[in-house]
């Protein structure tokens, strides 16, 4: 291994240095050192959601005297909530990374196993935006090695999806040389994208926090390109059809349901599948399921066919639609009115938290604060038996809390996730409180 980390060594260097502008296989070479000035994205440049938290301290969404706080404020891992398929998904920003003498490397990869321990009892998607990793802030492949040996199984069982976003020939290179350390199952895990939209059929772009630097990174190959060979962007959204269920406000779907309650159809099917078959099934709402039936399913349901769960018999995929459905509202649940109450929820004292809940919820739309109280009712009989199941209301809420709020933008950061499932976890806590007459 040491002579292939040599070449590798030397390889690295040659690109590092070259930053003379080529033609369109340019996104191939490592990324130039922008005139080795390394700093944070413009704050003009951040989503609301970003800039929403600030006052915890340059970006981080830990208090300054936290040990892992050096590391936060840099942003260089973030949580985006859950992908097309029901995973939490994870990112990793190379060029939120500082040069050496500002970052403990090793620190750094506690850090990374810190918010993935929040994480890996459930299937999640690893997303690396590689662009703007160059030799003064790349880590040594020492620690790349030591890196994939200290995540052990616990970490690697559940990742589904490792995409590396603009991948250049020392990425490609480097897990060819890393090849005899990584199992075939999980390389089989591991796929490139070389273009932002291509993300789309993962999860909803608008939802990630990118850096701008990689937006520009991106428009700029993609200009780089021959008229031929231009990448399609995404197609504008179709008009909803006449029984279309995802995507739909609830307003709507109040005015088409029958149901006495105002409850959606997919929300009554899929909660009414799960008390009967899934309360006691282990690990319920954090696996996965078969990408082509999830699109079956969502198709169904739009086109107005009936959807039987009991005939599929497959409880993760009724747990995946109902996320999938609070996902792709246009308006989340809780609504954006009360977006920044629910984020500033933990400055509210104790004794007070309950009632500061009642009057939040008593702004919500009817059918909002209906499909919330049916959906929580549901979800204390699921943490009723985290005995067999192991999803008590800490774990409901790291799982609901970002298809429950977001930012009116979609971008979510760990400073929002946070105090989202926070707020989640209480309401969760104190339900029958909360929702009684």
């Amino acid at each position: 291994m040491s002579s292939a980390s040599e070449i590798l060594v030397d390889f690295q260097d040659d690109l590092a240095v070259d930053d003379t502008p080529s033609t369109a296989l340019d996104h191939l070479k490592l990324s130039p050192m922008e005139d080795k000035q390394w700093p944070s994205d413009d704050l003009a440049s951040m989503s609301k959601s970003e800039t929403d938290m600030k006052h915890l301290g340059q970006g981080s969404h830990l208090a300054w005297d936290d040990p892992y706080y050096d590391i936060a404020r840099h942003q260089i891992v973030e949580v985006a909530g859950d992908d097309n398929f029901g995973r939490k998904v994870i990112v990793f920003s190379a060029c939120r990374m500082p040069p050496h003498h500002q970052l403990d490397h090793q620190k750094l990869l506690m850090y990374l196993k810190h918010t993935l321990d929040q994480y890996v009892e459930s299937d999640y998607t690893l997303i690396y935006f590689h662009h703007g990793l160059t030799s003064e802030n790349k880590p040594s492949l020492s620690w790349l090695r030591d890196a994939y040996r200290e995540f052990d199984r616990k970490y690697k069982k559940n990742i589904k999806s490792l995409v590396i976003v603009h991948p250049t020939m020392f990425v490609r290179t480097l897990l060819i040389l890393f090849k005899p350390l990584i199992s075939f199952k999980f390389g089989r895990k591991i796929s490139y994208i070389n273009y932002l939209s291509e993300l789309d059929e993962l999860l909803k772009c608008e939802q990630l926090v990118i850096p701008s630097r990689v937006r520009e990174y991106d428009a700029k190959i993609r200009q780089a390109l021959k008229p031929s060979a231009q990448v399609p962007k995404s197609p504008p959204r179709s008009p909803p059809l006449p029984n279309q269920q995802f995507g739909v406000p609830l307003s709507t779907l109040k005015l088409r349901s029958a149901d006495p309650e105002g409850i959606p159809l997919v929300m009554r099917d899929t909660i009414e599948f799960l008390k009967e078959q899934g309360l006691e099934m282990e690990g319920i709402f954090r696996r996965s399921a078969n990408v082509t039936l999830v699109k079956t399913v969502q198709e169904k349901y739009n086109s107005g066919e009936e959807v039987n769960f009991g005939q599929m018999e497959d409880v993760h995929l009724a747990a995946v639609i109902l996320k999938t459905f609070l996902r792709e509202l246009p308006e989340p649940l809780l609504t954006y009115q009360l977006y920044n109450d629910i984020i500033n929820f933990q400055n509210v004292e104790g004794t007070s938290q309950v009632g500061t809940i009642r009057n939040l919820l008593a702004m919500l739309p009817q059918e909002n604060y209906a499909s919330l109280k049916y959906l929580s009712q549901f979800l204390a009989e699921v943490s009723a038996r985290s005995d067999v199941n192991k999803m008590n209301n800490a774990n409901l809420a790291v799982v609901f809390g970002p298809n429950l709020l977001w930012g009116q933008d979609a971008a979510m950061t760990l400073s929002a996730i946070g105090p989202i499932n926070n707020f989640t976890r209480t309401l969760l806590d104190n339900h029958q409180e909360v929702f009684s007459a």
